[in-house]
């Protein structure tokens, strides 16, 4: 009997912040040749409509926080190798990289334990593309040597030594999936220590026609925050460098509504 693993590969692909241009030529190519797409909520749908192959078997396993209805990753782990063990090619898109709070670690466990060939192809992560389509460079010469990237929410632990350590830092912070926490994160970086005129903003939907971004202080989230409820996607971002985007801000996108359509089932 043949073993359906030998005509049987799965690439795990980043698809970018938003913009559908921002994919990769490997990318293209993968989709062409495709047999099924499992995909996150945020991947942009026209990557699909116009890349992939007419007719594509297109799973949509979207996970989003706070939200009972949404996939687990043990689902969407579980779709991902029963496809691959029926011999398809099988190309699972994340939005963003693939290895930025994406939980790819399960899915290459996965893989590797049910003996499944892959590969995997970087995307644009939201920390890049929310810099650089608002004008705010991560890192520059007299605001911040060093950048930093966070997943935060209110019930992770972290000791006094990381809270201090991210308070006095004057690298750039990048505060992934916290749209709906910045106002307790920027309360623990002003209690232990951080300058409260340091600036803060949110970044919704980097890079697609809703863009916007929200600036404030440490100090001042919570007024300038407090009655906003920011649309998934939305980055945080902490740091001198967020001066500079009144001076480099370039994109200007219709701020008609989101671009983030779920497909259809």
């Amino acid at each position: 009997m043949n073993d359906p693993r030998k005509t049987a590969w799965v690439t795990l692909a980043g698809a970018g912040p938003g913009d559908p241009e921002l994919i990769t030529l490997k990318l293209q190519q993968r989709l062409q040749a495709a047999d099924v797409i499992i995909t996150d909520r945020l991947v942009h749908p026209d990557i699909i409509w116009l890349h992939a192959r007419n007719g594509i078997r297109v799973l949509m396993t979207g996970k989003q926080g706070y939200h009972e209805h949404s996939y687990t990753q043990e689902e969407v782990t579980a779709i991902l190798i029963d496809e691959a063990l029926q011999g398809k090619r099988v190309l699972r898109l994340k939005g963003g990289d693939v290895a930025f709070f994406s939980n790819v670690l399960d899915e290459l466990e996965a893989l590797e334990k049910n003996g499944i060939p892959f590969e995997i192809i970087p995307g644009i992560t939201a920390a890049s593309g929310a810099s650089a389509y608002t004008g705010i460079p991560l890192t520059a010469r007299g605001f911040a040597q060093g950048v930093r990237f966070i997943a935060y929410n209110p019930t992770q632990h972290y000791d006094t030594k990381t809270w201090n350590s991210l308070a006095e830092t004057s690298d750039t912070l990048v505060v992934y999936m916290a749209g709906k926490t910045v106002l307790s994160f920027a309360a623990q970086l002003i209690l232990h220590g951080a300058p409260a005129s340091r600036p803060a903003a949110v970044i919704e939907q980097a890079s697609t026609a809703a863009q916007k971004i929200h600036l404030s202080s440490l100090a001042k989230v919570a007024v300038d925050f407090k009655e906003l409820i920011f649309s998934s996607p939305s980055l945080v971002v902490i740091g001198d460098v967020l001066q500079l985007h009144g001076r480099f801000s370039w994109f200007n996108g219709d701020q008609e509504g989101s671009v983030f359509n779920e497909l259809p089932e």
